[in-house]
């Protein structure tokens, strides 16, 4: 029997089993496993970022994200669909005391861009600092476009923020598209992507951006436990 509840509802191979098994383990905290090592460092040069996280799930990944961006008091943009926004527990206001301002899905996934500029707070006392816009691909089951993506880039890039990418499913997205993983993660300062989406892979998630933002989510990560 297939289970299409979700392609989170994968199991791993014997092959996979006998891999892990037999792999050489060591101390996370040391620097000593030598398995997470050796998937962060093909991680950066797969996606061609600095740096590079194993997290024990997407939403860890995605909140690690959302913390390293963004100050207590700050402010990200996200769609009112976005599963950082609707379907992670509210982490990022109960855990990182970040507001999230959600903007309407258009139909096609994307944001409005002038919807978005209308919800950047001026700089004010009565308001959160708007920090960063998160983007999902795919998202409800839809691609967004390469030039869409590359609009983004320099709207953030002209109102200041950083742009973060939840990747959860964009292997897809570039399946669809017909192109590398990396014309769509270029356009991102951080990126998400999930290990166990289709790939029998039990547990886990890499979160990936410059030595500085993932030197922060290192630290936010020991503190998350």
């Amino acid at each position: 029997m297939i289970d299409f509840r979700s392609d989170t509802v994968t199991k791993p191979s014997k092959a996979m089993r006998d891999i892990m098994y037999n792999a050489p383990v060591g101390d996370d905290v040391y620097g000593d496993d030598e398995s997470v090592n050796q998937l962060e460092a093909y991680a950066c040069e797969r996606f061609e970022f600095a740096e590079a996280l194993f997290c024990s799930s997407g939403t860890q990944a995605n909140l690690l994200a959302l913390m390293a961006h963004c100050e207590r008091g700050d402010e990200y943009i996200c769609g009112q669909s976005a599963h950082n926004y609707k379907f992670e527990g509210g982490g990022a206001a109960v855990l990182g005391s970040i507001q999230p301002q959600p903007i309407e899905n258009e139909a096609d996934g994307t944001l409005c861009f002038n919807k978005i500029a209308a919800a950047i707070k001026p700089d004010d006392n009565h308001f959160a600092n708007t920090r960063l816009l998160s983007l999902e691909n795919t998202i409800g089951g839809k691609v967004l476009a390469l030039d869409y993506l590359a609009a983004t880039r320099k709207f953030v890039n002209q109102h200041s923020l950083s742009l973060h990418l939840d990747g959860a499913r964009a292997f897809n997205a570039a399946a669809d598209l017909n192109v590398d993983i990396t014309a769509i993660t270029q356009h991102f300062d951080s990126v998400s992507i999930c290990l166990s989406k289709g790939l029998g892979a039990p547990v886990g998630s890499l979160l990936l951006g410059s030595k500085a933002l993932i030197s922060k989510a290192r630290r936010w990560r020991k503190v998350l436990g």
